[in-house]
């Protein structure tokens, strides 16, 4: 498993590396779909860091707070190399992480919000007090 800090950078240098740009909005939809193509291919969760149902869809509050000066504009963290950032991970994690990015760089992070909150892992959530979308609901709904 790995730190949601570490797999936010990779998410942010490849996007910038590939040119698709990553607002924080957008990186938070990409980190729930991460998640839910890894439980779906390992049965396990790529980070332990709880993900919440917020009125824009899901979110890690940690990643969040690191990137919301950015509001809605493109993430901007130019000094991290690719090539270093990518040493965290093995291989094919960053195969897994790769393709969630690449599948979904061409949606807007309006069309993410949308697609997110039409599934029944964050409208579960959003009903329930504490507001977290389990690992086991996520990993139900995609099987």
């Amino acid at each position: 498993m790995y730190d949601v800090q570490d797999v936010a950078e990779y998410v942010i240098t490849y996007s910038e590396d590939k040119d698709y740009g990553i607002s924080n909005l957008k990186l938070q939809k990409i980190l729930y779909l991460i998640q839910a193509y890894f439980l779906m291919q390992t049965k396990k969760p790529c980070f332990s860091e709880e993900i919440e149902a917020w009125d824009f869809g899901p979110v890690i509050p940690e990643v969040y707070r690191r990137y919301k000066q950015f509001g809605s504009t493109d993430i901007q963290v130019r000094c991290l190399n690719l090539e270093k950032v990518q040493k965290r991970f093995r291989k094919e994690d960053r195969k897994r992480i790769d393709a969630v990015i690449d599948k979904f760089a061409d949606f807007s992070a309006a069309d993410l919000t949308i697609l997110t909150q039409n599934q029944a892992p964050w409208n579960e959530a959003f009903d329930r007090k504490e507001k977290v979308i389990r690992c086991e609901d996520i990993l139900e709904y995609f099987s």
